[in-house]
């Protein structure tokens, strides 16, 4: 079983890795986890006349790991092996296409409980994988 968690550097995110580190005895066979952590496009327009490729793709290198490390942390000190992957686009479609080449059993990720234009702006994304997704989706509170 592979089980993707999305992972962006919030609690949400977090408490989605530790649920499934809290439920994994109740499954049959250790799954195979995956995380991952999309980063927006922030190389459009004129953006590479002023900076170079190599620079963009440090950036998005050191802010993926950067969200990434809580939920490293977690799954390092359960000894829970993992494989982690940053991706650049469109978080929920990135999402989607990630689980979809990997194979992907299920999605387990941290719903937002964020209220007004935030809940509206950041819940699209977890709206969206809901949708595209062709596997199951676990949400957490």
């Amino acid at each position: 079983m592979k089980i993707l968690v999305p992972v962006d550097g919030s609690d949400n995110a977090l408490r989605a890795v530790e649920h499934v580190v809290k439920n994994i005895a109740a499954l049959k066979e250790r799954p195979q986890m995956l995380l991952i952590n999309v980063q927006w496009n922030v190389a459009t327009g004129n953006v590479k006349l002023f900076i170079n490729q190599k620079t963009i793709d440090d950036y998005y290198r050191e802010q993926g790991l950067a969200a990434l490390q809580s939920a490293r942390a977690v799954l390092d000190a359960a000894a829970l092996p993992y494989q982690y992957h940053i991706s650049i686009g469109t978080p929920a479609e990135a999402i989607v296409q990630y689980a979809n080449e990997q194979g992907i059993d299920q999605i387990v990720m941290g719903r937002q409980g964020q209220g007004g234009l935030q809940a509206l702006l950041l819940g699209s994304v977890v709206n969206k994988v809901l949708h595209l997704a062709s596997c199951p989706v676990t949400l957490i509170k």
